[in-house]
């Protein structure tokens, strides 16, 4: 079982080689399978090029993509709404990653913890993306 989900960029930053990156994907995936949100799989398919579907579906297949459903779906809209009145609006591709983490109790690994620290339940692995990572 899964006990960290990882954000988007992480999962860019590895395919690019980011070194720091992939020592710290290997160290967690040592205690536990990484997962991503299927909305995480779509960002990485997106931005992919040719040249590195190879590497991009090797990583992916290390990875447990949990799927968007009912549950989650509901739980990204009531947080979009929630961060629209508070006035720090959530795009829908970083609610979707939340709510996947808070309906699996997982942890999320970021290195944005300003796009998700005001999530109420939401436990986060934040990293400082000036740091290099």
């Amino acid at each position: 079982m899964a006990t960290y989900l990882l954000d988007t960029g992480l999962v860019l930053r590895h395919l690019r080689g980011q070194r720091r990156t992939v020592q710290l994907l290997r160290n967690l995936g040592k205690e536990s399978r990484l997962a991503i949100a299927s909305v995480t799989r779509l960002e990485v398919h997106a931005g992919m090029q040719a040249e590195e579907r190879y590497a991009t579906q090797k990583l992916l297949a290390r990875l447990a993509t949990l799927d968007l459903d009912r549950e989650i779906a509901d739980r990204a809209g009531d947080l979009i709404a929630a961060s629209k009145r508070v006035g720090r609006p959530l795009g829908v591709p970083d609610a979707i990653i939340a709510a996947t983490a808070i309906g699996h109790r997982l942890t999320l690994v970021t290195l944005n913890p300003g796009d998700f620290q005001s999530i109420a339940g939401l436990s986060l692995y934040a990293l400082d993306d000036l740091a290099g990572w």
